[in-house]
C-alpha cells in the first residue's frame, strides 16, 4: 500500500479525529479503477477506516463522462454560450448541462461559505443589474427596469435583479444575489456582506433607497430614552448609525434617457469618510457588471439565451462569481517581478482577486475550482 502524503487528500468522514486534515500520513491508496478520463485512486484513511475515491467530494464525483467534456460544457457557459448552444456543439441534452451546473454550483456555494470570511475589506460597492427569468414582466406589468422600494412581487418569473457586493480594493466580489428589487433582498444582501467582511467597511452604492435600512439593520446601536417622570409610555429605543458606519449615494440625474449629472449624497459617517479620504463612487462595480455581462448568456441586454428558471441563473453566477475570484487573474492587481530589459524573461506575475486579499497564493486552474478539497490546518 502506499502512501498517499504527496496528494493532498483530507479524511472526508466528520467522524474521524484527522476530518478535513492532509498530509498527516493516515491516508493509504489502496487500489485504483479505469475511468474514461484515465486512473483514479480509492483511499482508505487508517484513523477511521472509511474508504473513499479520489473524485468524492468533487464535480466529477460518479460521473461517466470524460472529465474534459464536463470542464469544456461548464467553460462555454463562463464566456456567454447559452444552454441550448453547448447542447448543440457538444451533442449532450441541455439537462445533463444543468445538472452539471447543478454540481458546480454547489461547489462553488462550499468554496465561498469555506474561504470568504473575516475579510479586511476597506471599502464596498453596491449595486443591481437588471435582468429577466422566462419573461420580461410579472402578469401583465409594463416592462419597466427601473423599479421602486414599493415592489413586493417575488415571482419566479419576469424582472429579476442580480445584487452584488464588490470589494474595489482586491477586485473581489463579496456576494451574489438574484432576486426581486425590494427591501427583504437589499437585507439579505447586506446581511451576507456583514458574514464576510470583519468591521464596518464604508459603503457606497446608487440612489436605490432601501440600502440605507438594510445596513441600519446590521451596523446599529440602540439610543435608550430616560424616563422623564412625566405619565405616559416612555419612549422605545430607536436605532441609530454605527458609529463607525459610512454610508454614501451616487445619485445621477438623466433628462430623455441621456446623463447630465452626478450627486453625491452622505446618508451616514461624513466625519468618518472625511478622515479616511476615501472617494465616493461605485465605478468598479460598473465595470464588473459589463464583465458579467459579457460573460453569462442570461444577463444579455439582448439575449434569446435568458433564464426559463430563477434557480438557474442563480446558479450561473455563483459559479462565475467563484471563477472571478480563484481562476481569473485580473490585469489591475498583476506584480512586476523583473526590471530587467530582456524581452524573453517574465515581467508580470498575474494575480487574481483571492491573491489579492489574501485568501490564497496562486491562481486557480479550472480543473482545481472544480475538484477543491477544504483542507483544515493541523
Amino acid at each position: 500500500m502506499r502512501r498517499a502524503s504527496d496528494w493532498n487528500q483530507p479524511c472526508p468522514n466528520k467522524k474521524c479525529m484527522d476530518y478535513g486534515q492532509a498530509n498527516q500520513g493516515n491516508i493509504i491508496s489502496i487500489s485504483t479503477y479505469m475511468t474514461k478520463s484515465g486512473k483514479r485512486h480509492i483511499f482508505r484513511c487508517t484513523t477511521c477506516n472509511e474508504t473513499f475515491s479520489e473524485t468524492r467530494d468533487t464535480v466529477f464525483f460518479d460521473l461517466k463522462t470524460e472529465e474534459e467534456k464536463v470542464m469544456m460544457a461548464l467553460k462555454m457557459i463562463l464566456v456567454k454560450v447559452d444552454i441550448t448552444g453547448i447542447a448543440f456543439v457538444l451533442d449532450i441534452k441541455k439537462d445533463t448541462i444543468l445538472s452539471w451546473l447543478d454540481r458546480a454550483y454547489k461547489k462553488m456555494n462550499k468554496i465561498n461559505q469555506v474561504l470568504l470570511k473575516d475579510l479586511p475589506v476597506t471599502r464596498v460597492e453596491l449595486d443591481e443589474m437588471w435582468s429577466f427569468v422566462r419573461r420580461k414582466t410579472n402578469n401583465g406589468e409594463e416592462e419597466d427596469p427601473v423599479s421602486t422600494e414599493s415592489d413586493s412581487s417575488d415571482s419566479e418569473e419576469g424582472q429579476q435583479w442580480t445584487w452584488i457586493s464588490f470589494a474595489p480594493e482586491y477586485r473581489l466580489i463579496l456576494g451574489i444575489i438574484v432576486g426581486p428589487r425590494t427591501a427583504e433582498t437589499a437585507l439579505s444582501l447586506i446581511a451576507l456582506t456583514a458574514g464576510i467582511v470583519m468591521g464596518v467597511p464604508c459603503f457606497f452604492s446608487d440612489g436605490f433607497s432601501c440600502y440605507y435600512n438594510a445596513l441600519l439593520e446590521h451596523y446599529h446601536q440602540l439610543k435608550v430614552f430616560p424616563r422623564t417622570g412625566k405619565p405616559g409610555r416612555p419612549k422605545h429605543p430607536v436605532k441609530e448609525p454605527h458609529p463607525d458606519l459610512v454610508y454614501a449615494q451616487v445619485v445621477k440625474e438623466k433628462k430623455k434617457g441621456r446623463l447630465v449629472g452626478i450627486n453625491h449624497r452622505i446618508r451616514c459617517g461624513a466625519e468618518r469618510l472625511a478622515k479616511l479620504g476615501i472617494n465616493i463612487g461605485t465605478s468598479f462595480l460598473e465595470r464588473l457588471n459589463l464583465t458579467i455581462r459579457q460573460s453569462l448568456a442570461p444577463l444579455g441586454r439582448k439575449t434569446l439565451g435568458f433564464s426559463k428558471k430563477r434557480e438557474n441563473l442563480k446558479k450561473q453566477t455563483i459559479f462565475f462569481q467563484a471563477f472571478y475570484n480563484f481562476a481569473r487573474p485580473h490585469m489591475s492587481l498583476r506584480e512586476k517581478i523583473s526590471n530587467s530589459d530582456d524581452r524573453f524573461q517574465k515581467k508580470w506575475r498575474p494575480r487574481t482577486p483571492a491573491m489579492a486579499a489574501g485568501i490564497t497564493d496562486h491562481a486557480w486552474e479550472f480543473r482545481e475550482l472544480l475538484t477543491y478539497k477544504y483542507v483544515t490546518k493541523s
